[in-house]
């Protein structure tokens, strides 16, 4: 082949592999930028066990589990989800250059699958997101997702907010509301990892997934970034949450169901509590076989018919507070009782 036809031939091929800059669509500079921009914000985290040999006392580290997190301040907090640090003993935060730092948990809530790492890093390689408004987003908006799903550091996803307002629960069994979902892949090892808008801002912690095969199916769900907001910044500064309650423990739904009551049944008022003083009283068979004590069946004018209902109302609470509860007493009557709600939050 003629020298000039094979050089135009290899320019005409380089053109047609490698489509300039300005060929990109806008929303491909967009993703990319937006990627460039935050992914070095986000973080691998290992999880370890320390276990000891019985015969020969040897001591031996086993992985427990994997996860993605990101960089929340220039203070060395890291965010990811709590699922992904439960039961592990030793804490591995590593970026996207390999660079690996040991960390110590700051705090979790198990109640949003939240939790908070802090490792000792220069300033200078921590490069927090910047937080978005949950409240503002509309299905239907571009999303991106960055994470390490089955152990492939620095991975990008997109799709769509695909729904908001879904509901989820937590590890601790209770419900996580106005949760986020979105079709952009979200796999094992995305767990803990930003949910990012176009514009690069924080929207969700990616938290879960719809699956009946271990893989993504085009569902996952987010913890919004509102609740993010308000839940890591206590568990900085205390290492706990807050949390707003009644000082009550609650009979089981399925009891309830055996009864054929509606409603919370008051099981035990813990004593000295605002409960205790505003005079609940626990629900208990006489020896006639009446039943005599409180249930709860509305708060703040909301009826209440299981305790999903009474957890939901009282989360956007703070303690301190007062609300107005509604009881059925004694299976008879309907009595109004305001009282302040205490602090239920764990302690540490």
């Amino acid at each position: 082949m003629h020298r000039t036809a094979i050089v135009i031939l290899l320019l005409t091929m380089s053109f047609l592999a490698a489509p300039a800059q300005g060929q990109l669509l806008e929303s491909e500079r967009n993703t990319i930028e937006v990627f460039q921009r935050t992914s070095d914000s986000v973080v691998f985290i290992r999880n370890e066990l320390v276990q000891r040999n019985f015969w020969t006392g040897d001591v031996m580290r086993r992985q427990a589990g994997t996860g993605s997190g990101f960089v929340w301040d220039r203070q060395g907090h890291v965010v990811t989800n709590y699922h992904v640090i439960r039961n592990g003993e030793r804490f591995f935060v590593v970026f996207s250059d390999g660079a690996e730092f040991e960390a110590e948990v700051r705090g979790f809530d198990r109640n949003k699958d939240l939790a908070v790492l802090r490792i000792d890093a220069p300033a200078s390689r921590l490069r927090p997101i910047e937080p978005g408004d949950s409240d503002e987003l509309l299905v239907g908006q571009k999303v991106l997702a960055i994470g390490n799903p089955f152990e492939l550091d620095q991975t990008l996803t997109t799709g769509v907010v695909s729904a908001l307002g879904r509901e989820i629960r937590s590890v601790a069994d209770v419900p996580i509301t106005d949760v986020i979902q979105t079709d952009a892949s979200i796999n094992p090892g995305n767990s803990g990892g930003p949910l990012l808008d176009s514009q690069g801002r924080l929207v969700g912690v990616n938290t879960a997934i719809i699956n009946r095969t271990g893989a993504n199916v085009g569902i996952g769900f987010a913890v919004p970034v509102n609740t993010v907001l308000r839940i890591v910044p206590q568990l900085i500064e205390t290492g706990r949450v807050s949390r707003a309650g009644l000082g009550i423990s609650v009979v089981g739904d399925p009891i309830m169901v055996r009864l054929g009551l509606e409603g919370v049944g008051v099981r035990d008022v813990a004593r000295g509590t605002p409960a205790d003083r505003a005079g609940l009283r626990p629900l208990r068979r006489m020896r006639d076989g009446r039943l005599v004590g409180d249930v709860i069946v509305a708060v703040a004018g909301t009826p209440v018919s299981r305790f999903d209902d009474l957890y939901k109302i009282l989360d956007p609470y703070e303690p301190g507070d007062r609300v107005e509860i509604e009881v059925l007493r004694d299976l008879e009557r309907r009595e109004r009782i305001e009282l302040e709600l205490t602090d239920v939050g764990p302690r540490r």
